[in-house]
């Protein structure tokens, strides 16, 4: 018989152990692994608060003036600088009366990638559940260019790039299932249905010219445009469709980041910064890997969950910096903490070498001086 003693401390000994084994379990399963060779920097960055959450793109205009953010209300804001603040520019959709500054209301559309049109001064809006749209440079409401492409409805426009000289845009359609509310379902569940698609300005014709990707989220050209690339936010890969050249037509893999890619832009010099909603766990590769239990997430676990798990808990802002020519990661940069930087969705470097920062789920862009 166990003396009273040896059940006092039995009672003291299980929760431990327990503890412990959730502690180890938590740390090796969900916490996103290091990145070698990284750079721990990101938190010494000066926060710009937006009045409304998720400015997921952010652009400067012609004159250079911005940035631009299109946020989770259907607006596309202006920043004048710390005197101004923000004021309003555009907005994708008429329905204003029961918009949300924090969560997705479908009728008043979601904008995400911004590319300005530099010779016009239009502004292309890839809005998540309307299509493609285009304003003017004085703003105001937009004007839907396409919504269908081949026969399919174009579910979840993400973002695009502008080659000027063809009079040509390309943008991603990420899912014919989802709208951007549920992209971290698209992502789990892993369905081929992204596409890339052209769209000719002269002819305002649209057409395919990549598919069967798996939640294509970022999308940039080249610096001479003879390719552009495209990035799966489940698998991490980086796609290149070359438009130019002996191998225009063909498509092959560019790269692969780690952890799960959001928008790409070209860099002044013709690399790539590409923003990283988190690192991978061993969650979230077990969910890629095995197709029927990301199936089974999608269906059994609420988005903000599938959200939480794949951060770990714990958002943080990490930025990937690829060669422009191999595809090789030159560099990293992390918020390792989150304690600046949370859900990062895309990094702009411009020409003073100041990265700007947009985030899909927070109210603030940031700006690092590397310098």
């Amino acid at each position: 018989m166990p003396t009273k003693d040896q059940k006092v401390s039995t009672w003291f000994f299980v929760p431990a152990v327990l503890a412990v084994l959730s502690i180890i379990s938590y740390r090796i399963i969900l916490v996103p692994g290091d990145v070698e060779g990284s750079k721990n920097i990101l938190a010494a960055a000066k926060t710009i608060p937006v009045p409304v959450v998720g400015p997921e793109s952010i652009e400067f205009d012609p004159q250079g003036e911005g940035p631009y953010a299109a946020v989770v209300d259907g607006r596309i804001l202006k920043w004048r600088g710390d005197d101004l603040g923000w004021v309003d520019f555009a907005y994708t959709s008429p329905h204003r009366g029961n918009c949300s500054r924090n969560d997705v209301v479908p009728s008043c559309g979601r904008p995400l990638g911004l590319t300005f049109e530099k010779k016009t001064g239009d502004l292309y809006i890839c809005d998540g559940y309307l299509g493609l749209m285009k304003v003017g440079p004085k703003g105001g409401l937009a004007e839907l260019l396409v919504d269908e492409v081949e026969g399919r409805k174009i579910m979840f426009a993400n973002q695009g790039d502008m080659d000027e000289e063809e009079d040509a845009f390309y943008f991603n359609d990420s899912s014919d299932k989802y709208h951007f509310r549920d992209v971290f379902m698209e992502g789990v569940s892993m369905d081929p249905s992204g596409r890339v698609i052209r769209y000719d300005k002269k002819t305002r014709e649209a057409k395919v010219v990549m598919d069967n990707l798996r939640c294509n989220n970022g999308l940039a050209l080249n610096k001479d445009r003879s390719f552009l690339i495209t990035c799966e936010s489940g698998t991490s890969l980086v796609h290149r469709y070359w438009i130019k050249g002996p191998k225009a037509g063909t498509r092959d893999i560019f790269s692969k980041v780690p952890g799960y890619p959001d928008n790409i832009r070209l860099t002044p010099t013709g690399d790539f910064w590409i923003g990283i909603h988190c690192k991978r766990s061993l969650l979230g590769r077990f969910i890629v890997k095995n197709q029927w239990f990301g199936k089974l997430v999608e269906k059994t676990v609420k988005m903000e969950y599938v959200i939480a798990f794949l951060n770990g808990f714990k958002p943080h802002g990490v930025a990937v910096k690829i060669s422009g020519e191999t595809g090789e990661v030159l560099e990293v940069l992390e918020d390792k903490e989150g304690k600046t930087m949370k859900y990062v969705s895309e990094v702009y470097e411009r020409d003073d070498g100041k990265l700007w920062f947009g985030s899909v789920y927070w109210p603030a862009i940031w700006v690092f001086d590397r310098k």
